[in-house]
């Protein structure tokens, strides 16, 4: 994929959800909630302090996060739905 974000966005995968309850009941495609975990694909050079300096940034591809529910833009990059996002729209990394 070519494709590199902008500043201090970043690229995220979706990680889908489980198709079963804990009770083991199946969620319907209709019912079920667009996650709010993913994958980094791709990330930004960070953004730029007042002095024109690079603020490194805390995520890299590979890592696993949560992020808000309304959070990103959705774009389509080779038939795969991805999420644009700030990497202040990230509320944590994942184990």
């Amino acid at each position: 994929m070519a494709f590199t974000p902008l500043h201090d966005r970043v690229l995220v995968r979706r990680v889908e959800s489980d198709d079963k309850t804990k009770g083991g009941l199946i969620i319907p495609d209709s019912a079920k909630e667009k996650p709010a975990e993913g994958e980094i694909v791709a990330v930004g050079a960070g953004a730029k302090d007042d002095d024109g300096d690079r603020i490194a940034m805390d995520v890299k591809a590979g890592d696993k996060v949560l992020f808000g529910k309304w959070s990103g833009t959705e774009i389509t990059l080779d038939g795969e739905e991805l999420l644009i996002m700030k990497e202040s729209d990230i509320l944590g990394i994942i184990g």
